[in-house]
C-alpha cells in the first residue's frame, strides 16, 4: 500500500539557511528540472529558514498548505514567517510578512490563505473546473532535490516536475484521496516534489500567462505519487476570503 507522506515543515526548520543555499544541486525537485518561469511562485520561510512554497493569487493574498504553519502540533507565530516574492531565485526578490491575524485555513483541505502587504508581481489565475484524470500538470517549488537529508539539498532556485493526474479509484491514490474529498493525486512523469515544496502550485500546462492554478501540493512518497488540494473545489471559500 502506498502510504501518504506529508511533506514535513520540521525537516526544513532544523537546517541553517546558509547550508541550504550553498548545497543545492543543479537539478530540480527530485529528478525534475529548473524553472524558467513562475512569477506567482513564492518561497515561505520560518525564522529566516526556507520551509515551504506558495502561490500569489491576488495582490495581497498567498495560498499555501495549512500544515506549513504548525510545528510539533503548535501554530507558528506570524512574526516568525516571511515570504520571498518576485524572483525565481529566492536569494533575490522582495520580502513580505503576513498581516497580523491575516491567515485563514480551509476546513476541507490542507490550504491556508495568508494576507500580506501589496505585492507587485503577476498573480495566478484560479482554475474553475475540476482536474480530469490523465491530464498533465506542472508542479513548482524550492524544496528538496534529493532523498534522505532533505535539509542538505533545498534549492535556492525555482524548480518543477511534470505529473499526470490519476483517477481517484487508482490503487496508487490510496491515502491521497478519499470519497467526496477535495484532493487529487498524481503520478510522476518527470520529477517528484518533496520536502520544502509543500503548499506549492500545481499548474495547468499552457502558454505563459494563460496557465491556471489547479492545486496546492501537500504530500508525496518521494518516488512516484503525490497529492494536492483541488482549487476548483475550494473556489467559493477562496473568493470569499480574498474579498475581505
Amino acid at each position: 500500500m502506498v502510504r501518504r507522506v506529508r511533506v514535513s515543515l520540521l525537516t526544513a526548520l532544523l537546517a541553517v539557511t546558509a547550508a541550504l543555499m550553498s548545497s543545492a544541486p543543479a537539478s530540480a525537485v527530485i529528478g525534475g528540472s529548473r524553472s524558467t518561469y513562475g512569477p506567482w511562485a513564492v518561497r515561505m520561510l520560518v525564522d529566516g529558514t526556507p520551509a515551504c512554497t506558495g502561490t500569489a493569487i491576488a495582490p495581497r493574498w498567498i495560498i499555501t498548505a495549512s500544515h506549513c504553519f504548525f510545528e510539533q502540533g503548535r501554530a507558528v507565530a506570524d512574526k516568525r514567517i516571511s515570504f520571498r516574492v518576485g524572483s525565481l531565485d529566492m536569494r533575490k526578490g522582495a520580502t513580505v510578512h503576513p498581516v497580523p491575524h491575516g491567515r485563514v485555513g480551509s476546513a476541507r483541505a490542507d490550504m491556508m490563505l495568508v494576507k500580506v502587504p501589496p505585492m507587485r508581481i503577476r498573480t495566478a489565475r484560479l482554475a474553475a473546473t475540476a482536474v480530469r484524470p490523465g491530464r498533465l500538470v506542472r508542479q513548482y517549488g524550492w524544496g528538496a532535490t534529493c532523498i534522505g537529508d532533505e535539509n542538505s539539498c533545498q534549492s535556492p532556485v525555482l524548480k518543477q516536475s511534470v505529473l499526470r493526474v490519476l483517477p481517484p479509484s487508482d490503487p496508487r491514490c490510496e491515502g491521497y484521496t478519499v470519497p467526496g474529498g477535495s484532493d487529487f493525486c498524481m503520478t510522476k512523469v518527470s520529477g517528484i516534489p518533496a520536502g520544502g515544496d509543500s503548499g506549492g502550485p500545481v499548474m495547468s500546462i499552457g502558454p505563459r500567462g494563460e496557465e491556471a492554478l489547479l492545486g496546492v501540493f501537500d504530500g508525496s512518497d518521494r518516488e512516484t505519487t503525490a497529492g494536492a488540494g483541488e482549487i476548483s473545489q475550494q473556489l467559493t471559500w477562496i473568493r470569499s476570503v480574498i474579498k475581505r
